[in-house]
């Protein structure tokens, strides 16, 4: 039970502002403005260790490296943290594997809720501010599902598509996430 609590405390602590530098890394990729309450909360928890790593890694076109190295080294010590807290008896390869598929299934999860919050703000308040970010957030992941996919009766089904889609890639990468150590 000690372990499960640990991990618990170290998922919700790195979840945190990994997410916050995933979501950084995306919002800027996208060319998004951070002028809102999400974008000014993404700044708050991910600035202390994304603006140092802006001294060491430029950015590559439009991909923000350091919030990308940012999130992994996040997931690097919740998992390092509990290879140590568990006995350290993997190699060290496995652990960096791990946090690398760690990394991808947060991306993932973090798609999955994006969508969930997207699809039912448009039913309930489809002209808030929030649904206007959620929008150009998920757009460009639904626009080629959008086109190859009926709409049945006129109901957009992309993004129950899309979190299959997720759904299935979050199944793939916790396999090999724990496949690593």
């Amino acid at each position: 039970m000690f372990l499960q609590i640990v991990n618990l405390i170290l998922d919700v602590a790195t979840g945190l502002v990994g997410g916050a530098c995933l979501l950084r890394l995306i919002m800027q990729w996208q060319r998004l403005p951070f002028q809102n309450p999400i974008g000014r909360f993404v700044f708050a928890v991910s600035d202390w260790l994304v603006m140092p790593l802006r001294r060491f890694l430029p950015g590559v076109g439009r991909l923000d490296t350091s919030s990308l190295v940012a999130a992994w080294l996040m997931k690097l010590s919740h998992v390092g943290i509990m290879w140590l807290v568990v006995g350290a008896n993997t190699p060290l390869l496995g652990v960096l594997w791990t946090s690398v598929f760690g990394m991808l299934h947060w991306l993932v999860s973090g798609l999955s809720a994006v969508i969930l919050l997207y699809a039912i703000l448009s039913w309930v308040q489809p002209n808030s501010g929030s649904m206007m970010l959620l929008s150009k957030l998920v757009e460009p992941w639904l626009a080629p599902i959008r086109k190859a996919l009926p709409q049945p009766g006129g109901i957009d089904l992309s993004p129950l598509v899309f979190l299959v889609i997720l759904q299935i890639a979050g199944m793939l990468l916790a396999g090999l996430q724990y496949g690593g150590l």
